[in-house]
């Protein structure tokens, strides 16, 4: 209806009550006059009048009182508890929570999901986020709980299973776990289009605990190493095997859950995503000035810098290339092509002002673990270039959530165990027939000031 046609009916249905009005009123009239007729010519008229009149009144002043307490508030103690102004149910202000990931398999029947979440809400679990993973005979559900800190892990995991859950799993959630599926997964294809060496880490904070293995197409000596892959990949329940773009292949484990056909598929298009970019390293690079006054630059380092690392092993002794590789090395140089590859981790170059290359550190991705390694040309040792390619490495692992980083050389290489010692963090020896292994956990890590005047950081286009 317009406003027009609006107005229109509301001047009518005025008009019509006017005319009602006028017509209750003149018959009012008409019977008051008969009244006041009859009751003046009656013997107590005077008192019919006052009578009628304390009527009326009495009348009048009943259906004021009735209007008035008729839109009067309730009272104010009505014995129910108003909603809290947080949302939170009485009795929930102040109690402490916890963050809970819980996966569990349900039936593929309506109202399953219903049951569960109307048991986890009895038990004041809230469910901030959900994800269902589909399966051929039912559905792989995975949340994302808010739960009181008193409700212990078993409490929860019998609510579940009372409500039809089978096969649940549970583990501790932070804060990280907070953001949704789509955004996280956007987050790591960034990370992986922009480092190649980002991969095996983005894959490790989609699926969690798990172990990944790179194994290369050939051994150092050319002897086929890699399994044949098919090209859409294989997907078993504890195992997932992908085709590396190298020509390798790509294993990753997770024994305490199985896999689901949903994170394979998000597996796959990441290492699709990778497979089609091809190598790449970010260019930035840091201009760093030694003691004496030297400037050398530290940048990331791949298979393109393969043969200026041969030359640099080629200058360096016999025995600063054993204390590197622990063993004959005579096929030093084999081992390069593996090491710079960002398939299996980071490496970090140091050039001279003239472009030599005289430094190499390595960050290894070694299944659960990650190793670190140095290798300086000896005519620039004991300058504080294998210190600052260490600290650098140990930060990067610890941006990248690594729990643990080893080195594993002689017990007489002291340059080495200096340089781990002036990380500041502790460490712990293992030494087995003259190997020395150390670990640290990178967490803490002490980084360098940005306002240090000896570092200068340039883009890869030289721009200060």
């Amino acid at each position: 209806m317009t406003e027009a046609s609006s107005a229109r009916s509301t001047r009518r249905h005025h008009w019509r009550r006017d005319i009602i009005e006028l017509a209750a009123l003149l018959g009012a009239v008409a019977v008051a006059d008969v009244l006041a007729h009859t009751l003046t010519h009656a013997p107590s008229g005077p008192v019919l009048f006052c009578s009628a009149a304390v009527a009326l009144l009495a009348a009048a002043g009943f259906h004021i009182w009735s209007r008035r307490h008729e839109n009067a508030p309730p009272p104010t103690d009505t014995g129910a508890t108003a909603a809290s102004p947080s949302g939170r149910a009485p009795g929930a202000a102040g109690q402490e929570t916890v963050l809970w990931r819980m996966r569990t398999t349900v039936r593929d029947q309506p109202g399953s999901l219903a049951a569960l979440c109307t048991a986890l809400a009895a038990r004041r679990v809230d469910i901030l986020s959900l994800q269902t993973h589909p399966l051929s005979d039912g559905a792989v559900d995975e949340f994302l709980l808010r739960a009181p800190e008193a409700l212990t892990p078993e409490e929860l995991t019998r609510t579940v299973a009372g409500a039809g859950g089978a096969r649940s799993w549970l583990e501790r959630a932070d804060a990280h776990d907070l953001v949704d599926a789509p955004t996280r997964m956007l987050g790591l294809a960034t990370r992986t289009a922009l480092d190649s060496a980002e991969l095996p880490l983005a894959l490790r904070q989609l699926l969690g605990r798990c172990t990944i293995h790179s194994v290369p197409a050939r051994s150092l000596h050319g002897q086929p190493l890699a399994e044949q892959v098919p090209t859409e990949g294989v997907l078993e329940e504890h195992l997932m095997k992908f085709r590396d773009p190298s020509g390798g292949s790509l294993t990753i484990e997770r024994p305490q859950l199985p896999f689901t056909p949903t994170e394979f598929a998000r597996v796959r298009a990441l290492v699709d995503l990778d497979a089609r970019l091809g190598q790449r390293v970010p260019p930035r690079r840091d201009v760093l000035t030694l003691p004496e006054g030297n400037e050398i630059t530290v940048r990331r380092a791949d298979t393109s810098d393969l043969a200026a690392a041969r030359e640099m092993h080629d200058r360096c002794s016999s025995k600063t290339l054993g204390l590197r590789y622990h063993g004959p090395v005579g096929d030093a140089d084999r081992y390069l092509g593996h090491l710079l590859s960002p398939r299996f981790g980071r490496t970090l170059a140091v050039e001279t002002a003239s472009g030599r290359l005289v430094a190499l550190g390595h960050l290894l991705w070694d299944g659960d673990e990650t190793e670190v390694a140095l290798l300086v040309e000896d005519a620039w040792q004991q300058r504080g270039i294998g210190a600052e390619l260490l600290r650098r490495l140990v930060t990067m692992a610890a941006e990248t959530g690594c729990e643990s980083v080893y080195a594993i050389t002689q017990a007489s290489n002291t340059g080495m165990v200096a340089a781990m010692r002036g990380l500041g963090l502790p460490l712990d020896y293992q030494i087995e027939e003259g190997t020395l292994v150390i670990t640290t956990r990178p967490a803490g890590v002490p980084t360098r000031r940005e306002t240090r005047e000896s570092v200068r950081i340039q883009d890869g286009t030289g721009r200060r």
